[in-house]
């Protein structure tokens, strides 16, 4: 039977609760019985597990000076939004700006950024908003939006990873083409991770620290997501990213940026309108989606209460929520409210 060796320096990378019941030395890979410690075994390898988190600690601190300080976060808040050109994110970013933010946008398209930027200053009134192109599947272009936003703002103290893609194709994986899969995977996955990563840094180097929100999407809370499984696919991992972001920052003692899930639910973009073909997809369309501008005017306020009320806990904000899925649903069999309400139902 394998069994693995357990250094000092992999030890961070395992659950206290399993290290309280591994030796010291080597475990077996199958859990066997007689791995287990005893009560001062298992007291030394919590000493020797503490003090190397301590260390670690130590050496973040010398390298990220705010990693574990934090200014109060004060309004008019700083804010990032990916793919911010249209749908919700445009929503979001201009609720933000209503709300007095500053606010940074970007899209992968010039075009569609500088028509973002003039739609958004004319609907608000508001001027304290900026954009640039970027492509978040690209390294280069996510440090480039970094840049921008610390010239225009110095800080960013929320940045909302908006930027997602169905390659507007609903049909079964297997009819799907090598192209559509590839931007639906690198946009979702890899550029949220790419994503992620900027924000991280950029954050914990900021005296203020920072707040970071993944928007999730249909799929991501394990159920089946058929004719477009690729994306529920990715949308699973949003969750798992979170997460795990999550634990490394409490392991490496980062106490000054949070990350976040955030649910917008069915909202009526053109990515979902675009799989209103099916009677099911109508139905559910109708009885559970709603616009852009209602779901940012409910999750902007939401957003803006963690830093206001100094929240040191990550959290996931759902705009459509079980209850209140069931309670359309029901009140739709029941009498037939919602009934064509965007797309007419065979």
């Amino acid at each position: 039977m394998a069994e693995m060796s357990v250094t000092t320096a992999s030890l961070q990378s395992f659950p206290k609760s399993l290290l309280c019941s591994l030796s010291t030395r080597k475990f077996n890979s199958s859990f066997h019985p007689s791995a287990i410690l005893s009560p001062i075994s298992r007291f030394c390898l919590i000493s020797k597990f503490n003090s190397f988190r301590f260390s670690a600690a130590v050496v973040k601190a010398a390298s990220s000076p705010h990693a574990n300080t934090k200014e109060p976060m004060l309004p008019p808040y700083d804010v990032l939004i990916t793919g911010a050109s249209k749908g919700i994110g445009y929503a979001l970013a201009k609720e933000f700006l209503k709300a007095g933010d500053n606010v940074i946008i970007c899209s992968r398209s010039d075009e569609r950024v500088v028509s973002a930027l003039d739609r958004l200053r004319v609907e608000t009134g508001k001027q304290h908003v900026w954009g640039t192109k970027c492509d978040v599947r690209e390294g280069d272009d996510v440090k480039n939006l970094v840049a921008f936003a610390k010239e225009k703002l110095q800080y960013i103290d929320i940045w909302i990873n908006n930027a997602g893609s169905n390659a507007y194709s609903f049909k079964p994986l297997a009819e799907a083409s090598d192209e559509d899969l590839i931007q639906v995977v690198t946009t979702n996955t890899l550029g949220l991770m790419i994503c992620c990563r900027e924000a991280i840094n950029l954050m914990q180097n900021q005296p203020r620290g920072g707040h970071i929100f993944n928007i999730d999407g249909a799929g991501s809370d394990g159920r089946p997501t058929p004719r477009f499984a690729a994306y529920g696919a990715t949308k699973r991992s949003v969750v798992h990213l979170t997460k795990s972001l999550q634990a490394e920052l409490e392991m490496q003692d980062v106490k000054n940026v949070l990350v976040h899930n955030l649910s917008p639910g069915m909202v009526t973009t053109d990515l979902l309108m675009s799989g209103a073909n099916t009677k099911q997809a109508k139905f559910f369309i109708n009885v559970l989606a709603e616009p852009a501008d209602v779901v940012a005017e409910y999750l902007v306020p939401n957003i803006r209460s963690i830093p206001t009320n100094g929240s040191t806990k990550a959290t996931y904000i759902r705009f459509l929520t079980g209850l209140k899925a069931y309670s359309q649903i029901f009140s739709r069999i029941a009498f037939g409210a919602r009934r064509n309400r965007y797309v007419l139902e065979d």
